[in-house]
């Protein structure tokens, strides 16, 4: 590198440090002062690459969202609808309590203490969750039409069901609790869909 030449921005490398920001403080409490102190650069460099800091949240949580993403999808493949579940549950105790990530999950961090002209980052990170939900009640759906859930099975409780579930064990993760403790609370929680023998 050439004496006197500034180090190239790392832009993906500015766009962790600010997910993983919004996700421990919540959007409401990060300031812009504290992007650009983490981030390392000044607030004009912060707009003039990200925009402002709704759209630098929008693109941390668009970040968040493909990470997860692709686990969500490794877990909707088992093969019965209480494994996928299960898959689901314990990658959420898993992913909550990673040694170098915040604590808990962005989609309910990020919404804390948001309220006024933040509120709708909470209907942003509703709709993220909704996503996330949309998928469980698709795969469970799927599981009534191969046998594996009964017929009458309530797929939109359900699903909202093991979401509200695997948001309780964000908060617990949030609230100091350990991975081994939320990993068996996954377990139990798993159980709420029946098993194939309920199917006939």
């Amino acid at each position: 590198m050439p004496r006197g030449r500034k180090r190239a921005f790392d832009r993906d490398a500015a766009l962790d440090i600010a997910m993983h920001l919004f996700w421990r403080q919540g959007y409401t409490g990060t300031s812009i002062a504290d992007l650009t102190a983490a981030m390392g650069i000044n607030p004009p460099s912060l707009y003039a690459t990200f925009g402002n800091k709704r759209a630098l949240f929008e693109e941390a949580l668009s970040r968040y969202e493909k990470e997860r993403s692709r686990t969500l999808a490794e877990a909707m493949a088992e093969p019965t609808a209480r494994e996928a579940v299960l898959r689901f549950l314990t990658g959420t105790a898993e992913a909550a309590t990673l040694p170098d990530r915040p604590a808990g999950c962005l989609t309910v961090q990020g919404g804390l203490a948001c309220g006024g002209e933040d509120g709708e980052i909470v209907q942003l990170l509703a709709t993220s969750r909704a996503r996330t939900r949309q998928a469980l009640h698709d795969r469970l759906s799927r599981a009534v039409t191969d046998g594996d859930l009964p017929p009458a099975t309530d797929c939109a409780a359900l699903a909202r069901c093991v979401v509200a579930t695997a948001e309780g064990l964000n908060v617990e993760a949030s609230a100091g609790a350990t991975h081994p403790e939320l990993a068996a609370a996954a377990e139990v929680g798993a159980r709420v869909i029946p098993g194939p023998e309920s199917a006939g």
